[in-house]
Order: structure tokens, then C-alpha cells, then sequence
């Protein structure tokens, strides 16, 4: 497993639909060492608080090899690293990944808190709002990463799993979860007691729990 870009980009006013946004989804990668802060990576920032980033969306992963389905399924859309937005283009490394486990990536250690939901600024970045249900429904949500210990990340460094979370609940079972109208009752519970995912989740995941009175 291997970070094969850094992505960074600054906010910045773009035109869509005869209005002006503010964005950071526009990113592009950097050369060199990067240092890993808090609550972003150097040179990077984003411009809506109340939605993106904060401790538990520091940094975001999305696995290069979800590009071939992308370019397949939009031919016509140039697509390099960063084009979702990411701060780490990786290999080997997709939402099989439990919440709760932990990496090392250069000297910087990180946590894995909860897959990346689309909005509309996806729209703006593909110029189609079709992309957000397609996002979603294709599963290929890439996942945020809170961080645990700042340090310093260059293309090319090795993923090392340093802890698996032992209640193995990955990625792509918080995704289908919330995609789906299917109510899996033992899931939801799970998912619901646990702590490594961000308590708006869980309470989104709660009220969709049955309760006595309607079983």
C-alpha cells in the first residue's frame, strides 16, 4: 500500500449556474515533503467548515484504482490525481479498510473516521450533478482520515496498517448502510456503538433502528 500523489489546494471562487462558490475541491499534486497538521496538510485548506474538514476529515483518501472506472464511465472528463478532491492518491488501499484503523504514512500516524459523502461541489468539479448519485452508488466513496500524530508525507511513501479496530466494520459497510433502504437491523446496532465513528453518524444510524413498539 503506497500514496502515490499529495494533493493540496487553497479555496477559490468558480461560476456554476450563474453563481459564484467558494471551493476546494480543486486540487493539484505537490512534489517533495509535505507536512501532515491537525486539521490539514500544508498548502491545503478548505473553504466550508460547517461540511468539510475539522479534526475528523483532516485528510482525504481516495484509491487510484477507482480512476479506471471513472475514466471508463466518463471518457471524455480528464481525470489526474486529486480530480475527487483528495489529499492522498493511494494503491492498494480502498473501503475494505476498517473504521478505526490505524496508519502510519511517513512520520505523520493517522485514523480512519468515515467514508466521504458527495455534495454538490463534486457537481461543480465534474460540471454534471448527475455525479453525485453516481458517486454514491457506485461505492467508490474513498474515506477521511483524522490525525493522530502530525509528521511529514512524500509521494511514493508505504501504508502501514498499525492497528486493525477490533469491531471490523469497514468503509463499505458504513457506505452500503446508508445507501440502502434495507434495514439490517445487527448492522445498524453495530455501527451505532462504534465510538471510532463520528457521533453524527451514529445518530443518523440510530433513528433508522427499530424500536420495540414497531417489531
Amino acid at each position: 500500500m503506497q500514496v502515490i500523489s499529495i494533493n493540496v489546494g487553497l479555496p477559490r471562487d468558480v461560476e456554476s449556474r450563474g453563481q459564484i462558490v467558494r471551493t476546494s475541491i480543486f486540487k493539484d499534486p505537490v512534489a517533495g515533503t509535505v507536512r501532515v497538521g491537525r486539521l490539514n496538510l500544508a498548502g491545503d485548506q478548505q473553504s466550508d467548515l460547517t461540511v468539510h474538514g475539522g479534526a475528523e476529515k483532516a485528510v482525504y483518501v481516495y484509491p487510484s484504482e477507482h480512476y479506471a472506472f471513472w475514466r471508463g464511465e466518463l471518457p471524455d472528463f480528464e481525470m489526474p490525481w486529486g480530480t475527487f478532491g483528495e489529499n492522498f492518491t493511494t494503491t492498494g488501499l480502498d473501503e475494505s479498510i476498517h473504521i478505526g484503523d490505524r496508519l502510519r504514512v511517513g512520520s505523520a500516524e493517522f485514523v480512519v473516521t468515515q467514508p466521504r459523502m458527495p455534495c454538490y461541489k463534486l457537481g461543480i468539479r465534474f460540471g454534471r450533478l448527475d455525479i453525485m448519485k453516481r458517486f454514491l452508488r457506485s461505492g467508490r466513496t474513498g474515506f477521511y482520515l483524522a490525525v493522530t500524530s502530525e509528521g511529514d508525507v512524500t509521494a511514493g511513501d508505504e501504508v502501514s496498517v498499525i492497528a486493525r479496530h477490533p469491531d471490523a466494520i469497514t468503509v463499505a459497510d458504513v457506505v452500503s448502510l446508508y445507501a440502502s433502504d434495507a434495514h439490517n437491523q445487527e448492522l445498524l446496532r453495530r455501527v451505532t456503538g462504534l465510538t471510532a465513528l463520528p457521533e453524527d453518524w451514529r445518530d443518523y444510524f440510530r433513528q433508522r433502528l427499530w424500536q420495540p413498539d414497531e417489531e
